[in-house]
């Protein structure tokens, strides 16, 4: 199975277009050992040929460029057979514009996602006057499911904790089924990957299944809870808006230290984050750790 990075970043991208912090100053300036990141979004696939895309970004298009196994090899087409989407994130949900010159869009979302697709950010409807959607539900039970026209891949959906959408009714609630961790599965060699971009907790069902995984591909937001608000580009927390920080008690780097097997790599970066810089002492920390930091274009192979 293999799994190709489209992009590795949280909203906005790196350099974000509207940020002057350290980060993106130096990007610009090129004073700054790092590389340019579009927004997160994965692709998957057993033969090559038809590809699963997790997460559909605004950058979809520029990442499809990218890809060549996602272009056209006949008139009209592509190596895109599905979307599914893990949360109705602006940063994973938007990109299904961009699709819309296509043929009817198979999705995969849960019941809840679907719902705010449909009200609070109602793409599926603007999509209806242009290719279609074909929806396909999400079971939050731990029942797998495969995605028609794509053979020898198989995933598996688990609630996790973490925010929904800004705008869903639920910001403030949120339920199972707002945001999800995606176990994708080789069907043959029966290696896996956890997949989870937006993740504020891991308890015990998670911890469980990112201990049965041969690769972690996870929440690399933040590298402090107070980042944001140290820098002075935001006024929340990480935890406020459902992510897990890779510093402080119960971070990202100490429960990745649970699992030594995997191969650990974070993903869902945000421009902010110290750990851009590959020259930083943040950066030499996770090397020390074993875990790396995904960038667009990188492959993973299970």
């Amino acid at each position: 199975m293999r799994v190709k990075i489209l992009g590795s970043s949280a909203g906005g991208g790196f350099p974000q277009w509207n940020c002057n912090c350290r980060n993106c100053a130096g990007l610009r300036a090129g004073t700054l050992h790092a590389r340019p990141r579009s927004q997160s979004s994965i692709a998957v696939s057993s033969d090559g040929k038809r590809w699963i895309v997790c997460n559909a970004s605004p950058d979809i298009l520029a990442q499809i460029r990218c890809t060549p196994e996602l272009q056209p090899t006949q008139l009209r087409g592509s190596g895109i057979a599905a979307v599914v989407l893990t949360d109705g994130q602006i940063d994973h949900a938007a990109g299904l514009l961009l699709l819309r010159e296509g043929e009817r869009l198979p999705l995969y979302t849960t019941e809840l996602v679907r719902s705010d697709l449909t009200e609070g950010f109602p793409i599926l409807g603007l999509l209806g006057h242009f290719c279609g959607v074909d929806w396909h539900c999400i079971a939050i039970d731990g029942r797998s499911f495969r995605v028609d026209g794509v053979v020898g891949v198989e995933l598996e959906a688990l609630p996790l904790v973490s925010k929904p959408a800004p705008f869903s009714p639920r910001r403030d609630a949120p339920q199972p089924g707002d945001n999800i961790g995606l176990t994708i599965r080789d069907q043959d060699s029966r290696r896996s990957l956890f997949y989870a971009p937006g993740l504020a907790e891991i308890g015990e069902k998670v911890r469980g299944e990112m201990a049965g995984a041969d690769c972690l591909l996870v929440d690399g937001t933040f590298w402090t809870d107070d980042e944001m608000i140290r820098q002075g580009v935001g006024r929340k927390r990480a935890s406020e808006i459902g992510h897990l920080p890779q510093t402080g008690p119960g971070g990202m780097i100490e429960r990745l230290r649970e699992f030594p097997s995997a191969r650990r790599v974070l993903i869902h970066i945000n421009n902010t984050n110290p750990i851009l810089d590959e020259d930083s002492e943040e950066r030499l920390l996770l090397e020390r750790e074993g875990i790396e930091v995904a960038f667009d274009g990188m492959e993973l192979v299970l």
